[in-house]
């Protein structure tokens, strides 16, 4: 397998320009199973993951051409073939589950295996079928697959128990063929969600309330393909800030929406970090007095739990005492124990760490185990004083597009192994 090699200790500078949202394509591309036609869409990222749902929605039938360079995606739908998604295409991703909501609302039926995805705790499927039931589905579970079947989807209210950034998603593209309305309560407000809504109203969908913690959706007969470009994504454009906080560099990201990373702005801001953003970009550079901050995380417009594992790592060499809070998953500090070989002085104390700033990382050989915590080792690697050879670099390719490109073009000394061999 593939590794990274980074010489560390090196200040970043220049600009970088932000690739399209992962989260927010992934359930726009299953989206377009709802409109006969051909889609096209724009700013579609190059990544694993990407690669991965085009299989899925093909083998139900659609037909997809894509273009890495131009990031442009056709799909084209004709007749659904089947309902039933197997675990071969489903086992490394967890978003395969997002189409449950289009298959049930076209067909009537879906078969899905229980999807996989990174290691960061239980992400149970739980309030999607719930919110399925309560649109008059009958869900069972049977040798690892979910099926679920509905003569039709009929409009409901439906409360979330919990914020749910894939069950608000799944459950909208549901609702917008079902028959009558459907309010959705306690909803997901993150970016990702609102583009999917926007698209669904491109499509003809009756939706309100997209950016709130509560959505009307009247359901039509039929929605129409579209050309639409994807949003930004918020999550590369924070790693890439915070690469070049820890390096100390001068680093501007171009293609974002600054209002999507507000709280990882506040909190830089708060540390000392010398901000100032446009219309569709932010610029970073450090000050002479740096100090730690305390970061909970949060749905949002909170502080984002994709974020956090990058951060903990600026933080690790960040003067003073900080302090991380988890609240969304309960599983994902697995950098922790990599960050600590290169030097980091962390403690964990069930869903909160403490962290107590130090001059400087070194140098180690460490593992990613989720798309996150690897973004975490590469910014650390970034800063730490001697080479640092990263493995399993296989998760980062999931979320980040052209990552060593990008970082080679801003001044870092990285280098992409094949099969780990000089």
């Amino acid at each position: 397998m593939d590794i990274y090699r980074i010489r560390g200790n090196k200040r970043l500078s220049g600009e970088v320009e932000i690739s399209g949202a992962k989260n927010a394509a992934l359930p726009i591309i299953v989206a377009c199973l709802l409109a006969k036609g051909e889609t096209i869409l724009k700013n579609v990222p190059d990544l694993m993951d990407i690669r991965t749902i085009f299989k899925v929605i093909e083998f139900l039938g659609a037909q997809t051409d894509y273009n890495p360079e131009k990031n442009i995606l056709k799909v084209k739908v004709g007749r659904i073939k089947n309902a039933e998604v197997p675990y071969e295409l489903v086992k490394t991703m967890r978003a395969s589950v997002y189409v449950m909501g289009p298959l049930l609302a076209i067909t009537g039926e879906a078969d899905v295996s229980l999807p996989g995805g990174c290691s960061i705790g239980e992400r149970p499927v739980d309030i999607h079928l719930s919110g399925f039931e309560a649109m008059g589905a009958k869900i069972t579970l049977e040798h690892g697959y979910i099926k679920a079947a509905a003569k039709e989807l009929k409009g409901t209210t439906f409360f979330m128990k919990k914020v749910s950034v894939g069950a608000t998603a799944n459950l909208m593209m549901a609702a917008v063929l079902a028959k009558g309305t459907t309010v959705l309560e306690n909803c997901a407000m993150e970016p990702d969600v609102v583009d999917l809504g926007n698209f669904l109203t491109a499509m003809g969908a009756k939706i309100s309330g997209l950016g709130t913690d509560r959505i009307e959706i009247e359901g039509v007969k039929k929605l129409k393909p579209v050309t639409y470009s994807i949003i930004p994504d918020r999550i590369e454009a924070g790693t890439y800030l915070l690469a070049g906080a820890i390096t100390k560099g001068k680093v501007k990201v171009k293609n974002i929406v600054p209002g999507h990373i507000s709280a990882l702005l506040d909190s830089l801001s708060e540390m000392g970090y010398k901000l100032k953003t446009g219309k569709n970009w932010v610029s970073l550079e450090p000050s002479r007095k740096l100090s730690g901050t305390v970061i909970k995380t949060l749905p949002f417009p909170g502080f984002p739990t994709d974020l956090q594992a990058p951060m903990m790592s600026l933080l690790s060499v960040t003067s003073g005492i900080s302090v991380i809070i988890e609240t969304i998953f309960e599983n994902r500090f697995t950098h922790v124990p990599e960050l600590r070989r290169m030097g980091a002085d962390i403690q964990i104390e069930g869903n909160t760490v403490i962290i107590r700033g130090k001059k400087s990382l070194s140098s180690a050989p460490v593992m990613m185990s989720d798309l996150r915590a690897g973004a975490a080792l590469i910014i650390a690697a970034l800063a730490a004083k001697g080479t640092t050879e990263i493995r399993r670099i296989y998760h980062s390719d999931r979320g980040y597009e052209k990552l060593s490109q990008k970082l080679l073009k801003l001044g870092a000394d990285i280098k992409r192994v094949k099969g780990g061999k000089p």
